[in-house]
């Protein structure tokens, strides 16, 4: 038996890739009813899937990962290679590191992010729900809940995040009371963008839009975050709608103007408008920033405040990351019991049917009648003897070299606590 993980994020995958493997949470579970029926075997299934993510965990021979792998490509519409190039299969240790640091909020585009553990507990009801947890995916996706858990009482991970747009949030949310009352214009598609508007997201702005030269693009893109998607042509009449503006396109000269942005102060009453020019070479004139009521903050800026929080933010990674380590480690060493387990089960059947044999044979001697003790006497020899055929016939059989390395392992079994023999050589 093994765990394995595949899948594709936002640093392996486009949107429109990700978007391909998209499944509501009502989808989940008639997905994994689907892989389940494909295989005879029946494997162990959970299915994550977010705007950033979609991860297929499975507990089943390791033989089941190219078979899943098509599976999931066929779903998809693509093909095993397309998606191959894209994915990413870890197994056993690295599966269980992944899935706690997923869970943990490492391995998101905002770094210690809450929602993603919410995700993930609602995507292992459905597999519940669905008839398709065992006990090791229960095992991994509890794991990974109580590292989590520690993770965020233990550390300082979530107050720290990695990237210019996270601290675009962070001084946005100095500016404002609340960001929920806020109003949020992205200007591009890229991945920028896409980073920003994820920080944002977060924090369940009142409205939130996408405007790009390309309409479609701007629209795949508004669909994940559920925004409005708006022409670029159409953003100096909709500017003064909104308190936040961030923007990154890859123009050659800038696209918001002075006299834009002076005339939707003057709509707008001079309510102060936070901006964010994440664009190199500039999207936003820079005399804007000499405005009255106008917070425009460059890479620069923001660069600054992300390096600030730089050394704190490392400390808190390594503390999780040794909190992960060790949780990993425990549950591996767990797999490696569980493998065990189907040799445990014969090995106290065996003992059961010679226990069996022996009473019987013991009754019958009983019946007729024949002394207790010499039955009691027989019925111990009779089981120590099939106890130690195996061992003896093994010993008696095996070449010099296996029979030394035999005979350390039967005095393991056999002579715990005992002064063991040595055996001479002539």
């Amino acid at each position: 038996m093994s765990v394995f993980a595949l899948g594709l994020n936002h640093t392996t995958a486009p949107v429109d890739l990700r978007g391909r493997f998209a499944f509501t949470p009502e989808q989940l579970g008639p997905t994994l009813q689907n892989l389940r029926e494909r295989f005879s075997l029946r494997p162990e299934a959970a299915l994550i899937s977010t705007c950033n993510r979609t991860e297929l965990y499975c507990a089943a021979p390791a033989e089941l990962v190219r078979p899943a792998m098509a599976w999931l490509a066929g779903v998809g519409g693509v093909s095993s290679s397309e998606l191959s190039h894209h994915a990413y299969v870890l197994e056993n240790g690295q599966a269980a590191r992944h899935a706690f640091r997923v869970a943990s909020g490492l391995d998101s585009m905002v770094l210690g992010e809450p929602q993603i553990l919410g995700q993930m507990k609602q995507a292992v009801r459905e597999a519940d729900a669905a008839g398709a947890l065992g006990t090791t995916l229960h095992q991994l996706f509890q794991r990974s809940f109580a590292v989590a858990k520690e993770v965020r009482t233990s550390t300082e991970i979530g107050a720290h995040s990695i990237s210019m747009a996270a601290a675009a949030v962070r001084l946005a949310a100095q500016l404002f009371e609340d960001l929920r009352d806020v109003k949020v214009l992205f200007v591009g598609a890229g991945e920028m963008i896409e980073l920003a508007a994820t920080h944002f997201a977060a924090k369940a702005p009142k409205a939130m839009a996408v405007a790009n030269r390309t309409l479609e693009r701007g629209e795949k893109l508004a669909t994940h975050f559920s925004a409005e998607a708006m022409r670029l042509a159409d953003l100096p009449a909709r500017l003064p709608e909104f308190d936040v503006v961030v923007s990154c396109t890859a123009s050659s000269v800038p696209i918001i103007g002075l006299g834009a942005v002076e005339r939707a102060l003057k709509a707008r009453k001079h309510r102060p408008m936070f901006m964010v020019d994440l664009a190199v070479p500039r999207d936003i004139e820079p005399e804007v920033a000499q405005l009255d009521d106008i917070y425009l903050y460059t890479v620069d800026d923001l660069s600054t405040v992300v390096q600030t929080a730089g050394e704190k933010r490392q400390a808190a990674v390594a503390q999780a990351e040794a909190i992960i380590e060790t949780g990993v480690q425990s549950f591996v060493h767990w797999l490696d019991q569980r493998a065990t387990v189907p040799l445990i089960q014969a090995l106290n059947a065996q003992a059961d049917e010679w226990r069996d044999v022996e009473i019987a044979r013991a009754r019958k001697a009983l019946a007729r009648g024949e002394d207790i003790e010499a039955v009691l006497e027989a019925l111990s020899r009779g089981l120590t003897q099939k106890m130690l055929h195996g061992a003896m016939a093994e010993l008696h059989s095996a070449d010099a070299e296996h029979r030394r390395q035999l005979a350390d392992t039967v005095s393991r079994l056999f002579l715990r606590g005992v002064a063991r023999p040595t055996s001479g050589r002539g």
